[in-house]
């Protein structure tokens, strides 16, 4: 008898049909003998409709009330879905985060796992009953309520994954697994078996929505093998999971594309030691995530330092450099939210010379300009126009035929 984790996301629960439907493949998975736990999300957009709701009714909005809020969401998709399984005969149990023992910090809005104490889905599934626990949630160390944040769902299942020691966890979505690039951008791209777990959360960090980053990290770090799959089609999805030493890896995996940073350049500093720490521990103090960073070569004792930061912080990246501009004498400062980034991502980089020099020979016979670079042992990445960024992935995917097995 295996022991399964199944992660249903919102469009896959997204209405009563969609609800029935997971029902029904829960209850043959049961019937062929495995037992089950799954962690599910909020129906559909239901949670940016409770956002938009408390938008309405208030200007402040405390964690504790927005948390309370929003993971109301998950309680009532886990309540329907195990009323569509009592309506097939599959005896089932619902569980908010808390009731499920998964301890959270005191962080609201974005809270971390600290642990898992699932003794009562232990309890459920001795019982013979699905155990279906609200997504994204859990319990302070003082007790509150707390939302795990967006693409929180798939870290619940893979933490329940870890503290059941289950025989697999599997991650329900709207697409069939992870590709070789968006489909919708190259409709050549080819849906990955597998991928190492670097791979993954490479690819997570250049822009690939799926799964969560988060969730990958927390597999990764607790060895818990992820199989992403449709929730729709129901066929084998793409397994992630320890990078086998004994198979020899794909040079490129996949080419993958951002376009939710922006570039912020803070032009003629002083090229003096302490400028660079004090501007990005300034950023920090403001909790805002930078990622590339470009330094030019000094020109006449100036120089100017670019990076990049999610679209969202670009306001207050550039509020924050302006009011430094006269501490580190900086001459202006420049905010560029119309750029992207393109990356190419693959375990076999670290072994095979070339690969920058083919991508950027690529981009040159587009027509593409390159803005920034950055690079770590299995994935570059290059900065370029945000109109040109789509253009920039299906050159490169051809370029790297990756639409052959």
């Amino acid at each position: 008898m295996a022991l399964v984790v199944m992660k249903f996301g919102g469009t896959s629960v997204g209405d009563a049909e969609r609800m029935r439907t997971v029902a029904d493949y829960i209850a043959r998975t049961v019937r062929r003998g495995n037992q089950v736990v799954v962690a599910v999300s909020a129906m559909g957009k239901e949670t940016d409709e409770l956002l938009h709701l408390a938008a309405q009714v208030s200007n402040t909005h405390p964690g504790r009330e927005m948390d309370m809020l929003i993971t109301a969401g998950e309680r009532k998709a886990m309540a329907l879905l195990c009323m569509a399984l009592h309506d097939i005969g599959i005896e089932s149990a619902s569980f908010t985060g808390s009731q499920a023992g998964i301890i959270t910090d005191c962080e609201h809005t974005k809270a971390k796992i600290l642990e898992v104490r699932a003794d009562r889905v232990r309890e459920a599934l001795a019982a013979g009953q699905v155990a279906v626990v609200g997504g994204a949630q859990g319990v302070s160390t003082d007790r509150e309520v707390t939302f795990l944040g967006r693409g929180g769902t798939d870290t619940t299942a893979v933490a329940l994954a870890r503290a059941l020691d289950a025989d697999s966890c599997e991650i329900y979505t709207d697409v069939s697994g992870v590709f070789t690039a968006d489909p919708r951008v190259v409709p050549e791209a080819r849906r990955l078996k597998r991928l190492s777990f670097e791979e993954m959360l490479e690819m997570c960090a250049a822009g690939c929505p799926k799964p969560a980053m988060r969730s990958v990290e927390f597999a990764r770090n607790h060895q818990v093998r992820l199989h992403v799959r449709s929730a729709f089609t129901w066929e084998p999805g793409t397994w992630i999971e320890e990078e086998d030493p004994e198979v020899e890896q794909a040079i490129i995996s996949a080419v993958t594309s951002d376009s939710s940073e922006a570039k912020v350049t803070v032009a003629g500093v002083p090229d003096h030691p302490g400028v660079a720490a004090r501007l990005f521990r300034a950023l920090a103090d403001r909790s805002i995530n930078v990622d590339m960073i470009e330094q030019n070569v000094s020109l006449a004792g100036t120089t100017d330092i670019s990076f990049t930061v999610p679209r969202e912080d670009l306001k207050t990246a550039c509020e924050t450099a302006e009011g430094l501009k006269v501490e580190i004498e900086a001459r202006e400062v420049l905010a560029d939210p119309d750029i992207a980034t393109v990356s190419l991502i693959g375990a076999g980089m670290k072994t095979h010379p070339g690969i920058s020099a083919t991508m950027f020979e690529t981009l040159a016979n587009e027509g593409i300009n390159i803005e920034m670079i950055s690079t770590s042992s299995i994935r570059l990445t290059c900065v370029v126009r945000a109109e040109l960024v789509d253009k920039a992935v299906v050159s490169l995917h051809r370029a790297f035929k990756l639409e052959g097995e």
